[in-house]
């Protein structure tokens, strides 16, 4: 069994890197102009505004696929998950789930729990609809770990808008979608007045329905069983690079020879599956590849959330960009990345003084 690198994390000295990144932000004083002019504009009239990701979305609609193909596809790929596991249907005679729907894309998922073309079952509706609740839920997940740290819940409707916003043009056209999408700008608004306090009495609020549900442990995969499964996937890449006569699977950029693998489809648990590498399946060159990678995903949420501080005039956007990382993490990722309690209660100390300094200086 390898051991786990607990060598120095490279966000280990939060406080040094936070005052250099605050060195890099707008003024103070933008700061405060930028607030006051989200304050004053927060009591016009609710507009269904989307973020630029969806404009980008919509502006690409003329090549997306037909509903027809979505609808066919979404049937095969059905049909192909019943065949590998070799069931008839998403759940057994006891009600238990069969197969796992997480290949299937949004629409795909919205096509069968609508029964779109009338090409699906009951169960494979109740199968599709559970599993983009479960998406809602994960993409809900990481900002409420940060509005309980933190006080603030502005970050659990900014992830309920690009959660909607995301949304394929089938679903956009629901009117379910759009009172959503109206009760969402609500709540936006009504966070950026009074970000400690979430809102209350909005109609068709799915963050209100979200923070309603019993707080109850979903079933997760078994460390084990992860790194399993990525060493199937690892394989099957350098099974492929044999076959193709491209030699062996290789993990350094730097190497002559041999196919390069491919860890950009591989998700974050994964990674720190093969990184902590605990039931020994992986080399020392695929757990340090993977380390990189994690190390690498981490760095680009870090400069994300920097980013969306500085576009927004608000420091405390650093901090709170973090800790959504920190939320939406497994204990693993954790662990492999080196993100301790004490980093996650530096970056809560760090929003909460910042936060307390621009509230000072607004006379709050």
């Amino acid at each position: 069994m390898t051991s786990v690198n607990t060598g120095l994390n490279p966000y280990t000295n939060y406080g040094s890197a936070y005052a250099r990144a605050a060195a890099t932000q707008p003024s103070l004083a933008n700061a405060l102009n930028a607030n006051e002019s989200a304050s004053s504009s927060s009591s016009a009239a609710t507009n269904l505004t989307l973020s630029e990701a969806a404009r980008a979305q919509l502006a690409s609609s003329s090549d997306a696929k037909s509903i027809a193909a979505v609808i066919a596809d979404s049937r095969t790929a059905l049909d192909g998950l019943y065949a590998a596991a070799k069931v008839k249907g998403p759940y057994d005679a006891s009600g238990k789930p069969t197969v796992d729907l997480a290949s299937l894309d949004r629409r795909a998922l919205f096509a069968i729990s609508t029964n779109n073309g009338g090409k699906f079952t009951s169960d494979e509706q109740k199968a599709a609809s559970a599993e983009l609740t479960q998406r809602f839920n994960a993409a809900m997940a990481p900002a409420a770990g940060t509005a309980k740290l933190t006080g603030n819940f502005a970050g659990l409707y900014k992830a309920a808008a690009d959660y909607l916003d995301a949304a394929g043009p089938e679903e956009k056209a629901t009117a379910l979608w759009a009172a959503q999408r109206d009760a969402v700008a609500k709540g936006v608004q009504a966070t950026q007045r009074t970000p400690d306090k979430a809102p209350l009495g909005i109609a068709n609020d799915p963050v209100a329905a979200y923070l309603a549900q019993p707080d109850t442990a979903q079933p997760v995969k078994s460390i084990g069983d992860v790194a399993k499964a990525v060493r199937a996937v690892l394989d099957a890449q350098a099974k492929a690079a044999k076959d193709s006569g491209k030699g062996e699977l290789v993990f350094d950029a730097g190497r002559k020879t041999g196919q390069m693998a491919d860890l950009s489809g591989i998700d974050n648990r994964s990674l720190s599956a093969m990184s902590l590498n605990q039931d020994g399946l992986f080399s020392k060159e695929e757990s340090f590849a993977a380390k990189q990678t994690l190390d690498a995903r981490n760095r680009a949420a870090i400069l994300e959330a920097l980013q969306a501080s500085q576009k927004s005039g608000d420091p405390s956007q650093l901090s709170l960009g973090i800790l959504n990382v920190y939320s939406g993490m497994s204990a693993e990722e954790r662990l492999a990345s080196n993100w301790t309690p004490a980093f996650r209660d530096n970056a809560v100390a760090a929003y909460k003084s910042t936060n307390n300094i621009l509230s000072m200086l607004k006379g709050g």
